[in-house]
């Protein structure tokens, strides 16, 4: 796949006094977001990243730019790679399972980047937690982005051979983790509607139906607000689980939406927000990722 925004004006040279710096960014913004995102799996981070790469454009020598787009990607880059480098130790003290922030999405964004909705996906992202900060943003670069090894050489300031190596190593830690080829976007969509249905209605035979025998629900909650600290596994464990939850806690209707480019739901509860994700292999959830960690959910409005 050829890198977004690798293309037209945005590689040529800026000259001082034009105002190419802040439509060059501004072209650039979506794509860095993607970018840092995917390097983080945080969207306040991502967000962060963005803001502080826009505050050093601003003192860049426009003279001395060939290539706006890739300066910026470098940009963009390095700053994740110190973000990810401080969050491994953050992680090692986390209480329970992490999951990434959950991206949120309408009908319209999903069909706009349908080619890049594998790399979002919650399994994938929890995936690239097994690489160094160096293989993660080698492996996003090239393998979501499609940035040549030439290209992305410069941007990690490693030879090309080093940065096949990173690749390489990383896409072997991914592969023995990756999820499974996501579903049929209609009936998955539908396979959703049934389980989210059934959960409201505390339907336990309903739940049953849809879910898959080796089904998994893996809750963040970041030992913030009252939540699954182990993943529960198997049909009937988490059928029991999601209709006590629901019975107890629930607090309105679950409103469905596009959660990491999958089917997913946003919820209110007594203690704040909750969003779940579900992965769904033919015509059963294979994998249910509930969001219940508060400084993960700031983005998100149950209504």
């Amino acid at each position: 796949m050829a890198p977004q925004g690798f293309a037209g004006a945005a590689f040529c040279p800026l000259r001082k006094g034009s105002p190419g710096l802040t439509e060059v960014f501004e072209a650039e913004r979506e794509r860095l977001f993607a970018i840092a995102y995917r390097m983080l799996g945080s969207v306040a981070d991502a967000e962060d990243v963005v803001q502080d790469v826009w505050l050093a454009w601003q003192h860049v020598d426009p003279d001395e730019l060939e290539r706006p787009a890739a300066y910026l990607t470098r940009m963009t880059t390095n700053r994740c790679l110190d973000t990810l480098r401080a969050a491994r130790r953050h992680r090692e003290t986390y209480v329970g399972p992490w999951l990434p922030e959950p991206l949120l999405a309408t009908d319209d964004d999903a069909a706009a980047d349908v080619e890049l909705a594998e790399s979002v996906r919650v399994a994938f992202l929890v995936a690239l937690e097994s690489l160094s900060p160096a293989e993660r943003a080698a492996f996003v670069l090239r393998d979501a982005f499609g940035y040549p090894y030439g290209e992305l050489a410069g941007i990690l300031d490693r030879s090309e051979d080093a940065c096949r190596q990173l690749v390489a190593r990383a896409r072997r830690h991914v592969q023995a983790r990756r999820p499974g080829e996501p579903a049929d976007p209609a009936r998955a969509a539908e396979v959703a509607e049934r389980f989210l249905a059934a959960a409201q209605h505390g339907d336990i035979d309903g739940l049953l139906a849809v879910l898959h025998p080796d089904a998994e629900l893996v809750t963040d909650s970041g030992g913030k607000v009252s939540a699954a600290r182990r993943t529960v596994t198997g049909a009937d464990r988490i059928a029991r689980f999601v209709t006590g939850v629901t019975s107890r806690a629930l607090d309105g209707a679950i409103r469905p939406v596009l959660v990491n480019a999958a089917p997913g739901a946003i919820m209110a509860t007594a203690d704040g927000p909750a969003v779940v994700s579900i992965e769904i292999d033919g015509d059963r959830v294979t994998a249910l990722y509930v969001f219940r960690n508060p400084e993960k959910l700031t983005h998100v409005h149950p209504s």
